[in-house]
């Protein structure tokens, strides 16, 4: 992990800033259908020479303690993968306070969703959806892909070696539950 002291989170702030402009200025600067925000973290990582996880850490970090930063990262992602891309547009097309209301609402819903399936389903079904979930993300981000593909292609890998990848969540969740 990187400490955080004032010149770090001042240099990270500034690689951000840049990286909003410089793709900002030429989208192509994100190869094919990649991501914008891994691009600025992979850059981050890049320039000051950290880990991929802790530059995440000092994303976020940064990020949260710079709200005006924070909407315009946010502004750069909406930019890349909804607008750009004709992704997303009904949203996309809403106000900053819509929008932040529907993701509010949202957000509750899926808790309240996942509350609901532990009380009646267990805690293993719950864990079983935030991993395949968390998965599903990971392959959309990897692949530069939608969620809904990414999770078709996981389910149909997942179909394809069921036992194994049974035999594999089983254990990852069984060794959560432990824990």
């Amino acid at each position: 992990m990187v400490e955080l002291d004032d010149n770090i989170t001042e240099q990270a702030a500034s690689i951000i800033t840049n990286e909003i402009s410089n793709v900002n200025h030429n989208p192509s600067v994100i190869k094919g259908n990649g991501c914008a925000a891994c691009h600025i973290l992979f850059t981050m990582a890049d320039k000051m020479k950290i880990s991929e996880q802790d530059a995440a850490d000092l994303l976020s970090e940064v990020l949260l303690k710079n709200s005006e930063l924070n909407d315009q990262f946010i502004e750069l992602v909406e930019n890349i993968h909804m607008k750009s891309r004709l992704m997303g547009t009904g949203f996309v097309i809403k106000t900053r306070e819509a929008k932040d209301r529907y993701i509010d609402a949202n957000f509750k819903n899926v808790l309240a969703e996942l509350q609901g399936d532990a009380s009646s389903y267990g805690l293993e079904i719950v864990l079983r959806k935030l991993i395949l979930a968390h998965m599903a993300i990971a392959l959309a981000q990897n692949l530069g892909i939608d969620y809904h593909a990414a999770t078709e292609e996981l389910y149909y890998h997942m179909r394809k070696k069921d036992a194994e990848t049974h035999e594999e969540l089983m254990q990852l969740i069984n060794s959560l539950m432990r824990k």
